[in-house]
């Protein structure tokens, strides 16, 4: 899926090569979390290709979303100037393996992002996505965005809990009752 010549990547602004972050994560693996490139969507898919039905459940807010090459090249082909996409990885018998994938797209009126974050079910509960969603928050308080918000399933009580660790306050969702939206102010 992934062009064999895509050397330089094709974005409307500059990669962000300043956020790029590594730290150990036990004994045998240290994790890296950089911008998402379009080189990277073989890691994408195959990242999703494993995710557990629950947890594509939860990304998805629902079943039966199948990622099509569209999908998966506008997850991989990011405009750096408005929006953000973070890889966690990790590199597993001598090839890079994704671990986590956190994302903002900027909304309309240019002052609220919406995000969503990924982490595949081996690497949960290591301090993975909590990690990125500060990563996440930070580049939004760079592109100088003034809310950061989601939309969860109630029934997702990790995501919910991360959350609101970070500083995100949890609202009743406009669509119902097993949706919420998590919020948070940037100041």
């Amino acid at each position: 899926m992934g062009s064999p010549n895509a050397t330089a990547p094709e974005f409307s602004s500059a990669y962000p090569a300043h956020w790029v972050a590594s730290w150990p994560l036990g004994v045998a693996h240290s994790i890296t979390v950089r911008p998402i490139r379009p080189e990277d969507i073989d890691l994408e898919m195959e990242f999703a290709r494993k995710l557990s039905k629950e947890t594509r459940y939860n990304r998805f807010l629902g079943g039966g979303v199948r990622l099509t090459p569209e999908m998966l090249e506008k997850f991989t082909r990011i405009d750096f100037s408005r929006d953000m996409a973070l890889m966690a990885t990790a590199t597993l018998e001598g090839a890079e393996a994704a671990t986590g994938v956190a994302r903002y797209v900027s909304l309309a009126e240019g002052a609220t992002c919406e995000f969503a974050i990924t982490i595949a079910d081996a690497w949960q509960g290591r301090g993975i996505g909590r990690k990125l969603l500060a990563m996440l928050v930070d580049c939004a308080r760079g592109h100088g965005m003034r809310w950061v918000v989601g939309d969860v399933l109630a029934t997702n009580s990790p995501m919910l809990r991360l959350a609101r660790s970070q500083g995100f306050r949890s609202e009743r969702h406009p669509e119902g009752a097993e949706l919420r939206r998590v919020v948070l102010e940037l100041t």
